[in-house]
């Protein structure tokens, strides 16, 4: 009696053992196209053997662990590159944009109204009583200003609309740090007591993949389950169960805002996903082309005025300042380039007083082929800074397609270790269901094997 029982508690186990497998294979089969999913096995272990009559008997099969299939190494490179890829792609929305206004082919930039200028001041230079002629500089001058104002003034716009992006991903990264607490405070709770917390542990590496699409992380391993998320330079955003949150507040300068972490201002120390790329073209790139352009606009002014105030106009008159003085350092020049004549007559292409000498208009004419930006011409400096956008966006567009070429690679990989593979499941499913149906034979057998026992000692006539 004692060896069928203990027979059939093995059939029972073996059933229950395999119950287990064909859920989990079950659950396997319907997260098959689930994101993010890792696939999860069971692992079945001999039940510890009994000793009886001097000898050692097995007790059947028992599940060990449900565990999912996934690789920490591979989920770290996902989230670096998936950093790289945030960060490349918010710094290209805003760039394309700046190239668009120096686009040149498209009729946008800066290079024909330039060269305009210096064609009106070649014509003058050809008949310098001309009147009409005259006005032609007084006109062409003035397009090129407004070309300085208009490509200055957009410049500003779309720092100011990555500015109001700076709050949209603070305010999503706000969002996503407590959900992360949570799952950590679910997971700790369920290792802690040996359940499978395969399933939580998916969900917790899906949003810290979205929170590396917005912004630099570092993980640590704080053990059972736990993991701290902070920026890559070190400030916290979950620790355990708790998370904290990103703050933003205008600078009082630029308007522009700056983020905090536990009061303290991180901004120039983020790098990486949408809200890295955003803080790089407002606060590095943006700056960088409007001071080149303030210093080509500042040098043309004042090379121009100090050239017309060594002349005479068509009066005879000393001359004047052509254009409005820039502001002193350079700064906002562009924005606030002018010209300051109106009248035709106050432009001093004279150098001797008299109406027809054009020594004074062919200085003027002259600075187009000196170095007077950077050791550079106007044009051959403007051509640097165009080139220079062009190869900012060329080198964002390389970095991002190499990102997301990367994020495949090691999404692939992960894919053949957690991936679930529908033609492995409906084998597992078969074996699994083989198996419990062997077992389920076998603990019929081992019933009907205990019922005729119990009846015939039952029946059998008692000794006295």
């Amino acid at each position: 009696m004692g060896t069928l029982s203990s027979a059939l508690n093995i059939a029972v186990q073996a059933m229950l053992a395999d119950e287990t497998a064909l859920d989990t294979t079950s659950n396997n089969i319907a997260n098959a196209n689930t994101p993010g999913y890792s696939r999860q096995t069971v692992n079945f272990v001999e039940a510890p053997p009994v000793e009886y009559g001097g000898q050692l008997y097995g007790t059947g099969v028992q599940v060990s662990s449900i565990v999912s299939q996934r690789s920490g190494v591979l989920q770290l490179l996902l989230n670096q590159d998936t950093q790289q890829q945030g960060q490349y792609s918010s710094f290209l929305t805003t760039m394309q944009q700046v190239q668009t206004l120096f686009n040149e082919t498209g009729g946008n930039g800066l290079q024909s109204s330039i060269t305009g200028f210096f064609n009106s001041l070649q014509q003058l230079s050809e008949d310098p009583s001309n009147t009409t002629y005259r006005q032609a500089v007084i006109t062409a001058a003035q397009n090129m200003a407004q070309n300085f104002n208009s490509i200055s003034a957009s410049l500003t716009s779309l720092q100011q609309n990555v500015d109001a992006s700076v709050t949209q991903s603070v305010n999503q990264i706000n969002a996503l740090a407590p959900q992360i607490a949570a799952l950590n405070s679910q997971i700790s709770a369920a290792v802690s007591t040996g359940q499978n917390a395969g399933s939580l542990m998916d969900q917790r590496d899906q949003l810290i993949n979205h929170l590396s699409g917005l912004v630099g992380v570092s993980e640590i391993d704080a053990g059972n389950g736990n993991i701290t998320v902070t920026t890559t330079a070190g400030a916290p955003l979950v620790v355990g169960n708790k998370s904290f949150q990103l703050t933003t507040q205008a600078d009082p300068t630029t308007g522009f805002q700056h983020v905090y972490s536990l009061g303290n201002d991180i901004t120039s120390s983020i790098a990486g996903g949408a809200l890295g790329g955003a803080l790089q073209v407002r606060d590095s790139t943006i700056p960088s082309i409007q001071s080149s352009l303030d210093s080509l606009a500042s040098n043309l002014e004042n090379s121009f005025n100090a050239i017309n105030q060594a002349g005479f106009d068509l009066n005879g008159n000393p001359g004047g300042n052509f254009f409005v003085p820039p502001p002193a350092g350079g700064a906002g020049a562009a924005a606030k380039m002018a010209v300051a004549i109106t009248d035709p007559s106050q432009i001093a292409a004279s150098q001797d007083g008299s109406a027809g000498d054009n020594a004074n208009v062919n200085a003027m004419l002259a600075i187009q082929n000196q170095a007077i930006v950077n050791g550079q011409t106007p044009i051959n400096a403007y051509s640097s800074l165009v080139f220079q956008i062009g190869n900012d966006v060329s080198t964002a567009q390389s970095e991002e397609q190499a990102s997301q070429a990367s994020i495949q690679q090691v999404q692939n990989q992960i894919g053949s270790i957690s991936g679930v593979s529908i033609n492995e499941e409906a084998a597992n499913l078969i074996q699994y269901q083989q198996a419990y149906q062997a077992a389920a034979q076998a603990a019929a057998v081992i019933s009907s094997l205990t019922q005729t026992a119990m009846t015939m000692f039952g029946a059998a006539p008692s000794v006295g």
